[in-house]
């Protein structure tokens, strides 16, 4: 099977990409780089912008499945430029779907649900409180009636492979990084509700699902937990680090819980990654230096594309 991974760079992308090529598929990857220096992979790399049409139309025409993984990340990352952020989780999406009739898998968030009582299940009535919400359920209508496999991803964690940058902008991540390198965690509210899931879950997901029949929205996370309960838990492995939860309300007022059950139903799908094993990830990423400057700007998109805030209406992304 010929499979184009459209942002195969990147957090996810570069997740599903290696298992790919531990595959029997044909892999090609086509990424505009935004965070990276290189592409050291061993497997067919194109350079493009996913809004350079006319050079991504002749890729489509060669895949048997596309996984669309490209995209602005993240609800500060978006609101940096709107109009920016639009053209590439939403127009090109559409795109997409008005110009390729193959296997489409697509991930998308439950942050679409905004904040909301009880567990969600797909048919829950969504919110969006955000550009980067709005975006994605816009892109997920265009694919409703495509051969398409929509997954809403909770809050990722983890270290998804050996090449592509980890993201520390993410919860579990960032706290575990300030645990080892500060050893005091202050926690605002904390009584949040986030669903949880592992990168290399979600990259097993798309893998699995390459060839069913599959297709619609899915939930898709590991478990809800509270922000101040994962602060708990990172503890448990820096067992010296002090906890502050402070009654002031962070400014992120997302605070939700999913239900998964759908997807262990119909695509027999099953978590193979724990919040611990993210933390233990994480943490020997720090212990052992093999992340010398936390502080780089590249770890974590809002502050990336902050820097670059000047650039962006010329930014041409590979075009």
């Amino acid at each position: 099977m010929n499979v184009l991974v459209v942002g195969g760079a990147g957090y996810v992308g570069g997740a599903v990409t290696d298992l790919l090529i531990e595959s029997t598929h044909n892999v090609r990857v086509y990424d505009c780089l935004l965070y990276e220096e290189s592409y050291r992979k061993d497997c067919e790399f194109v350079y493009g912008d996913v809004r350079d049409y006319q050079k991504l139309k002749p890729h489509l025409g060669w895949a048997d499945a596309v996984l669309w993984v490209a995209a602005f990340v993240g609800d500060g990352a978006c609101a940096i430029n709107p109009e920016i952020s639009k053209n590439i989780n939403d127009d090109s999406v559409k795109w997409l779907a008005e110009n390729y009739d193959g296997r489409i898998i697509f991930p998308s968030t439950c942050s679409v649900y905004g904040a909301q009582d009880g567990e969600l299940t797909e048919e829950s009535p969504t919110n969006p409180l955000s550009v980067y919400a709005v975006t994605k359920l816009a892109a997920e209508k265009h694919l409703l009636d495509k051969n398409a496999l929509i997954f809403r991803l909770g809050t990722l964690f983890g270290v998804g492979d050996l090449y592509s940058r980890i993201r520390l902008d993410l919860v579990v991540n960032l706290l575990t990084v300030i645990a080892a390198t500060e050893g005091e965690l202050t926690v605002f509210g904390g009584d949040q509700f986030r669903p949880l899931l592992h990168v290399r879950d979600v990259a097993h997901a798309m893998l699995e699902n390459l060839e069913t029949k599959h297709t619609g929205i899915f939930n898709l996370h590991r478990q809800n937990t509270r922000i101040v309960d994962v602060a708990y838990q990172i503890r448990n492995h820096f067992p010296d680090a002090v906890i502050n939860v402070t009654e002031m309300q962070f400014q992120d007022a997302r605070n939700y819980r999913v239900n998964g059950a759908k997807a262990k139903e119909i695509l027999g799908w099953k978590s193979k990654w724990s919040i611990d094993d993210g933390i233990d990830q994480v943490k020997d990423l720090v212990e052992t230096k093999r992340l010398v400057d936390l502080s780089n700007p590249r770890y974590t998109n809002q502050k990336f594309l902050t820097a670059l805030a000047s650039q962006l209406r010329e930014l041409n992304l590979g075009r």
